[in-house]
């Protein structure tokens, strides 16, 4: 203790300031503020009451115990506030404690830091039942990853349909460059797509960033069944993108196709004649290094006796969607077609060596499935042009797959 001469005032040394009302004992956890400022919900009761302090049992206490009990005493008399008055007084009941907040699930499924870092994506489905015709419509992005030292993108955005070739069946936008927030509002059509596509197919939506004088960058994708459509009704969809997901190598090799192809029928009675229709093809298997094919169709009406039933259609240079719109007439009787079948065959024209074939579809009398049904119904209405979707395969039974 500092010594002082009389009529000076008391000072008190910093050593002693800090060591005032100090009471030894164990460390113990510092309560919460909440504990000491209850919440009520409509304010405090006007007939709230303090409860006196139960009575202690006398007896030696350590210095310790004198701090426990002033800190009980706080916890009580902050704690009469939120129970309701009695005639006898006590210690209040002890509260359950809190349950810690469960974590609300994301919108969608998806996880919101993928979202903020990969970019949104709005695009619409359209499934034409009667055109067997599949329209994706990309309207726009936001939000998109940057990709590039500028720190923006040159983003695309490229569609598979799953399961199959992949090079047979993609579709893409243009490029947009410089942006982050691009707007494309660009149809993408698949043709040839059949209800059994629309319950087995999904598809797959990738944005991508290209870049001149390297790989383009995977940016995010996502993938929607198209079991989810309904036929001639417009869906819209605005979808996080994710990470790039694994794809099935263990599919089965049956299920990858060659193409398609659309053939329309007629049997004029005018021309007293078969008039075989060549539309289109859609998605055709790559035949060259650059992932395209240059396809042409052939046909023949066989048994050909005379060998003078091939017809050809023009080439279509580099592509796996080739629109033909060509027509060929058979002078035959209508009671002969009974006993013909007619053979289609895609090829792809090469220069300077054998052409390779693709794909081809027979239909007659001896076909299964819609390929017979294709042929009875040409049969049965003449002078009706009939037009169906036909898938390619890998091989004819019979037909000589040279050129």
């Amino acid at each position: 203790m500092t010594l002082r001469r009389r009529g000076e005032k008391a000072t008190i040394s910093i050593q002693e300031h800090m060591a005032i009302d100090v009471c030894p004992g164990p460390i113990r956890p510092i309560k919460q503020i909440s504990d000491y400022f209850p919440r009520f919900p409509r304010g405090l009761p006007p007939d709230a009451t303090l409860r006196a302090p139960a009575t202690r049992t006398a007896g030696p206490r350590s210095p310790s115990d004198g701090a426990r009990e002033d800190d009980e005493d706080v916890d009580q008399l902050f704690g009469a506030y939120g129970s309701s008055p009695g005639p006898s007084p006590g210690p209040s009941p002890a509260r359950p404690p809190a349950k810690p907040p469960e974590d609300e699930p994301d919108a969608d499924g998806y996880e919101s830091d993928d979202c903020t870092a990969l970019g949104t994506l709005d695009f619409s489905l359209l499934y034409d039942q009667e055109n067997n015709a599949l329209h994706c419509t990309i309207t726009k992005a936001k939000g998109l990853k940057p990709m590039d030292h500028n720190g923006l993108a040159d983003p695309y955005v490229k569609l598979h349909l799953l399961p199959g070739a992949s090079k047979a069946n993609k579709l893409r936008t243009k490029t947009l460059r410089n942006t982050l927030n691009p707007t494309w509002n660009e149809t993408l059509t698949y043709y040839g797509i059949t209800d059994e596509d629309m319950i087995r197919k999904t598809l797959r939506i990738s944005v991508c960033d290209e870049d001149k004088f390297r790989h383009n960058e995977f940016i995010g994708e996502t993938r929607v069944p198209l079991k989810k459509l309904k036929p001639n009704h417009t869906k819209t969809f605005s979808i996080c993108l994710e990470k790039q997901l694994p794809v099935d190598k263990t599919e089965d090799k049956s299920l990858e196709e060659r193409g398609r192809i659309l053939i329309s029928l007629k049997y004029s009675s005018q021309k007293q004649g078969l008039l075989v229709g060549i539309v289109r093809c859609a998605h055709l298997a790559a035949m060259d290094a650059n992932g395209y094919s240059d396809p042409y169709v052939k046909t023949y009406l066989r048994p050909d006796v005379d060998k003078k039933s091939k017809h050809k259609t023009a080439v279509k240079k580099k592509t796996l969607n080739p629109e033909f719109n060509e027509e060929f007439c058979y002078e035959i009787k209508h009671g002969d077609l009974a006993k013909k079948s007619l053979e289609v065959t895609v090829w792809d024209y090469d220069i300077g060596r054998s052409n390779d074939f693709i794909g081809g579809v027979v239909l007659g009398i001896n076909a299964k499935g819609e390929r017979l049904k294709h042929w009875f119904d040409c049969l049965k209405n003449k002078d009706k042009r009939i037009e169906r979707w036909h898938t390619l395969t890998s091989e004819l039974p019979g037909a000589v797959l040279s050129d």
